[in-house]
This record gives C-alpha cells, structure tokens and sequence, in this order.
C-alpha cells in the first residue's frame, strides 16, 4: 500500500543524541521518539539481513537466502577471531531465526510457529526404531528454567551493561539461566528476548519423534507440523530408508511482540572538570599509630567527581604518584568566632557555627567524645597552624551548617600554640574520615615538596589540577609543652623554677606510674625574658632549673620577670613553651 520509491528521508533532530530523546525534563516530547520519524540515532542501524548476509560473504558463502530475515541490529561486535557461526550464534538466539541447508543453499528463517503441515498420526511410518508412530517425550519438572537473565549493551544512552530479566510467575528456584551478548539493544527488547526464551523453555519441554511417509519428504528442518492438537519444529531428520523426524513443540504466541513499554534511559548529568579543594594538615600524632613526620591530607569537592590523585615531586617535574584518595573529607568554614580555652576542661562558652562541605555532621555522647569521637582541626589554611579539639553536640541549624556545643580544646597538645581567637572564617577539617598522610621521607622533612591534587583519571597535567608548594616541619615529632609551672623564691634569693612534662607517646593510660618520655632523652630550653625581651637561656635535664640571686643581678632583673620553659627534641628541635611570670 506504501510505494517505497517516493518515501525520502527528511527528519534528522538537531537536538543532541542520546540527551534528546532522554532528557524529558527539557524536551517533553522525547517519549514519542519510540514510535516517531527522527533519525537521530538510528541512521547507523543495520537491518538483520544485511548483516547474517554481510558476515556470510566474509566468510566465504556469497548466495545465502536472508529474504526471510526481519529485524533491527543496532549494535554488534566481535572481540575475538572466530568463524561465522559463532558470530551468528548470538543474533539467532536474540532475534530467533535458525540456519538451515535447503537444496544445497544455506537458508535463513525466523522462528514464529506458523504452520507449515498438517500431519495424521495415523498415516506415518511404523518403523522397529520408533516404539508405534509417535515417540512423545516430556522433560523432568526439574529440568525447566523459572528464571531467564540476559546482559548487554544499552542502545539510546550511554551504552552500558544492562540486564534484562524474565521469571516464570510459577517459579520457586533460585537458579538462574543467565546469558551475555555482544549486542547493543534496547532494555524493551532485552526484555522481550528473554520473555522469548522463557516461553519457549516452557513449551520446548515436550519433544517428539516420528517417521515421515515418502508423501512428506519435502518437510525438512525448520518446518512446523501439526500432529493432533499439537505443534512441532521439525529440528532434525535422518535420512535413511525412512526420514526419521526429532522436533520439539511450539506454540506462535511464543513468538508474538513484546507489550514491554520502551523506557528513557536518563543521561548522566555532565560534570565540568573542575579542581578540587585540597587541605594539607601538619598535624601531632592523632593515635600513636601514625608517621610522625607525615602531613595529612584532605579533599572535597562538590560534586565529588571519583577518586583523588596525589602527585609529588621536589621540583615543578618529574612528577611520581603520592597517594589517592578514595573518599571525600569534610571541610567547613566558621561562621562565627571561637575564643580560645583552656584544654582538659569542657568548654560550654559561645557557640561555633560552621558550614561544612562533603558530609553531615552528628552529636556523640560524652564517653564516645573522650574515646576519640569527633575529632577536627581548626586553623587558619596554612599546612601547620592548627588547632586540634572535639565536640559533642551537633546541631544542624540550616542547609549544611551547623552549631557546635560542649567541646574539649587543645587536643593532642595543641592548646600551647592557639591563637586567643579563632576569628570567624577559619577553616575547619573533620578528622573522622577522608584523611591520609601522604608519603614523605624523613630527610624531605622541611624540605619544599612540589604537589598536584586533582582527579586520578585526568591527569597531573590538566588545567584542573591544584598544584601547592609546602614544607613539612613534621609536627607529629613536636614535644607538648610542660604544665604546672611554679616559681619558689628562697631565703637566699634564689628562685626555683619547676614543671611537669608531657608526652606525644602513649600519655593516655591512667595505670602506669608516669607517662612515657617519647624522647631520646630529657631535654629543656628555659628562657628568662624581661619586658618581653629573652636575657638568658639555659638547658635543664629535669624538670627543675635554679636561678641564682647573681644571676638575676647580671640580668638586670630587680621586678616582674617571665619564665618560658620548652622541651626539646632531638630531631625536632625545642616545642611549644610554656610562660610563668614571677616577683623578683
């Protein structure tokens, strides 16, 4: 009814393939694309008999019979060397057509049940190789697959494996017939394919075997008899004195379209390549555990766009990989200011809100706070300066931002080097997931390292990428700072100056007699300041030190005078000190 020599093609989409038809949310009208006239997409598409034909040629055979061919390829592809049939093992089962050898002519036909004979049971052959004239055969119950799963490629969106499974409503196996195609196809047709299968498994289950009379000798392979109230595919015949015919039954409605409806894949939103928001953290020792001279690391992005890459170097070059990161840390900023405090004690004073970035936050009771619970570093971005404390009430008061109450100050030894405030848009950093140290060697301590941060997939050379230039001092190797520092004046005017160390090492056990030293000896740095201005250093290897009255008359010291005391490590260097002013 259609003449074909005045149908043209006229309607190719400038729209995008696959965003149009798929995006709906922008083109309403993309669900009609199933069943419209685009092009779009589909001009690449091959019909099933050029391609069984095409691979035919390739193989050497020029006069196969694809007339009876129906279907649409719209993808295919071969991975490995091999013959034609097994390239076209895979488009029978998906599209259900059989190779047959007619006439010496190789032949292909679908599969759809029509009849091609009608057979009386009455009028074949009685031969001593079948038992009577029909030989029936029903497999065992256990022997019928329920449940039908095929994977393949996904055609109209960004080609990726799909499956499609079909599962009998009567099933109540666990097993599972699964297959993998080298197509690309729709998730309607998959499913169709595999709707296919399990109806013909079903019926398939009844086979048959007979002698054909002379009369019947034009019935070969592929043909479809009616015997009784019964159909069969003639599958195989034995030519002998008789044809001895083996067929499985079938039923047509096996072979009728699939109601499944055609569903939009929905694209992937595209992610510019944007760079990341890295944070280098030279931090004290967190658990003990950690190398000491390591700089921490965190990152985030929004949106997080896959694992991070760590490149180092000790120049702009020759660049080797450092680390990768498989999961965002999370990175807030202050809203408002938190005033210092001292540490050991909980501090219940203003509250700090920050806004975060990369996760959500929540509260903790007390004893999972004193566990090591919700621990973060404050600090201004710099790689050293920061602050270590923790938190047990997180209160989210808007979108990502939250208020954080009853906290302990000064973790870790940080307390001696925080600033008196910490203004508002100081930078905050989760320390309960998302961080690792990165590699450095003990003598590239303070040394400047070259680093690129960026997504692993992309390179160290996309213009995404962060590059930072830091010198590590290794702040996991500082000493604390003594506490209880205490000046007892004597009779003879000699001042004695006392303190208490503490430890970097394993300081958190409250059974041994006194905290390790963590160092390779005991070692202080005592320095006498008058008005602010140091008059005198001295080193003390315990935890006293003398100043003589002569002493303080040749330092001109006569009022108010200030000790610092600092312990000393030996490949650190002197710590963080601790100040006590004294009458003279």
């Amino acid at each position: 009814m259609v003449d074909m020599e005045h149908a043209y093609v006229w309607a190719w989409d400038a729209r995008p393939f696959p965003v149009f038809p798929n995006l709906t949310s922008v083109w309403s009208d993309g669900d009609n694309y199933g069943r419209g006239h685009w092009l779009n997409g589909r001009a690449t598409n091959q019909v099933l008999a050029s391609v069984v034909a095409d691979i035919c040629e390739r193989s050497g055979v020029n006069d196969a019979d694809v007339s009876r061919l129906y279907g649409l390829v719209r993808g295919f592809w071969s991975g490995e060397v091999g013959t034609a049939r097994s390239d076209l093992q895979p488009m029978m089962l998906a599209y259900g057509f059989e190779a047959l050898e007619r006439d010496g002519r190789l032949q292909f036909q679908m599969r759809d049940g029509r009849l091609t004979a009608e057979l009386d049971p009455e009028k074949l052959v009685v031969t001593g190789e079948i038992d009577g004239t029909l030989e029936l055969t029903r497999s065992a119950e256990a022997e019928i697959v329920g449940r039908v799963r095929l994977g393949f490629s996904e055609a109209e969106g960004d080609f990726e494996t799909r499956s499609a499974e079909a599962v009998s409503p009567d099933d109540g196996s666990v097993s599972v017939s699964q297959s993998e195609f080298p197509m690309v196809m729709t998730m309607a047709e998959g499913r169709g394919i595999v709707e296919r299968w399990l109806s013909e498994s079903r019926v398939a289950r009844d086979s048959v075997r007979f002698a054909l009379p002379p009369s019947a000798l034009a019935l070969g392979a592929g043909d479809v008899v009616e015997l009784g109230d019964a159909r069969y595919r003639i599958d195989r015949i034995e030519l002998g004195e008789f044809q001895i015919a083996e067929g499985i039954r079938v039923e047509s409605a096996s072979y009728s379209a699939s109601d499944c409806a055609e569903e939009r894949s929905a694209p992937k939103p595209v992610t510019a390549p944007t760079p990341v928001f890295p944070v280098l953290l030279d931090l004290p020792l967190l658990s003990g555990a950690e190398v000491p001279h390591a700089p921490y690391l965190a990152v985030t992005a929004t949106p997080w766009q896959g694992p991070v890459a760590v490149w180092s170097a000790a120049s702009d070059a020759g660049y080797e990989l450092n680390k990768v990161v498989s999961v965002p840390s999370i990175v807030g900023v202050t809203q408002t200011a938190l005033p210092w405090a001292p540490a050991g004690t909980w501090d219940r004073g203003p509250t700090l809100r920050v806004r975060v970035y990369g996760g959500v936050l929540a509260s903790a009771p007390l004893v999972d706070v004193l566990n090591g619970s919700n621990c973060a570093a404050i600090g201004d971005g710099s790689t050293a300066n920061w602050e270590v404390f923790q938190f047990a009430d997180a209160e989210l008061v808007a979108p990502q931002t939250y208020d954080l109450r009853t906290r302990l100050r000064g973790q870790v030894g940080t307390g001696s080097v925080a600033p008196p405030v910490w203004p508002s848009g100081s930078m905050v950093v989760f320390l309960d997931r998302g961080l690792d140290q990165l590699d450095l060697s003990l003598s590239a301590r303070s040394l400047e390292r070259h680093y690129r941060i960026g997504v692993a997939e992309r390179g160290y050379d996309d213009p995404a990428v962060v590059h930072r230039v830091d010198a590590i001092a290794g702040i996991g190797l500082r000493p604390y700072a003594p506490v209880h520092l205490a000046a007892v004046r004597h009779g003879s005017g000699d001042i004695s100056l006392s303190w208490i160390r503490r430890t970097r090492i394993d300081g958190d056990s409250w059974v041994s007699v006194d905290v390790p030293l963590g160092e390779e000896g005991e070692d202080y740095l005592v320095t006498v300041l008058l008005d602010g201005e140091p008059v005198r250093q001295e080193r003390a290897s315990t935890c006293t030190w003398v100043y003589p009255l002569a002493r303080q008359l040749a330092d001109g010291v006569s009022d108010a005078v200030d000790f610092e005391v600092s312990q000393i490590s030996t490949q650190f260097g002197p710590g963080p000190a601790a100040r006590f002013r004294t009458r003279a």
